[in-house]
């Protein structure tokens, strides 16, 4: 089976992706599959305008699975644990692995973007269930999934998740909802949820601006450095480039 993992960068995120691809690299070899980088080469195969944001590089994914059995994809703002098992296995073949956010704090928010999307395109029956692609899995059969919707995408809050929420539900494919540590955002660590330590996940997603509760006066990029030396160590243990 030909497994590949994406994710989406190009030299406007070369200080992160500096940090976080060489662990994500370490990763795929372990997992057996490839790596490729959604850089800017992949715009004309989406949607490009939303300010320069390249939300819509996945939809490569439509071409990709042609010649790859599965798919993962990771957001460059994530950070792989040393005990991270392999997402592949977790999730079954006929199913999209994801992690969703309408929950806690996000839960009304979230909910709420699940009715703007279908006042606009269209009542599907969709009520729960708000996707986040930052780690996501899909398979071959899943590959219609990556195409607009008669020529159109989303471009309000939400962006890519709302579209492929849409989609994934429209089309009637089936979810294997991953736990929240293969994809723990800053929402996983409130008090909802128990406030547990990001360092107790498998992947740690630095989403918006990675507002975990003990960020304090730190960059994104800098929460990110120092995490990465509080899972790895010394620089002698960290992957390199």
């Amino acid at each position: 089976m030909k497994l590949l993992v994406v994710t989406r960068a190009d030299e406007g995120l070369k200080e992160m992706s500096d940090l976080t691809h060489p662990i994500i690299k370490r990763f795929t070899k372990q997992w057996d599959a490839e790596f490729r980088v959604l850089g800017r080469e992949s715009d004309e195969a989406g949607c490009m305008d939303l300010k320069g944001k390249a939300f819509y590089r996945l939809m490569r994914c439509h071409e990709l699975l042609s010649y790859y059995d599965r798919v993962l994809h990771l957001d460059t703002d994530i950070v792989i644990n040393k005990t991270c098992p392999n997402i592949f296995d977790v999730v079954p073949y006929d199913r999209i692995g994801t992690v969703l956010e309408d929950k806690g704090g996000r839960l009304d928010d979230r909910r709420n973007r699940i009715r703007l999307v279908q006042e606009e395109w269209g009542d599907i029956g969709w009520k729960t269930g708000y996707i986040n692609t930052g780690t996501l899995v899909v398979s071959r059969p899943h590959k219609k999934l990556f195409q607009p919707l008669e020529g159109k995408y989303w471009i309000e809050l939400g962006y890519d998740d709302v579209h492929w929420g849409y989609m994934i539900n429209k089309l009637g494919l089936k979810i294997c909802e991953l736990p929240y540590q293969l994809n723990h955002m800053s929402m996983f660590s409130e008090p909802w949820n128990g406030s547990p330590s990001r360092f107790d996940s498998y992947i740690i997603h630095y989403a918006g601006q990675g507002l975990f509760p003990d960020k304090g006066y730190r960059t994104r990029i800098e929460l990110i450095r120092d995490d990465i030396k509080e899972i790895y160590g010394t620089d002698r243990n960290r992957p390199k480039q």
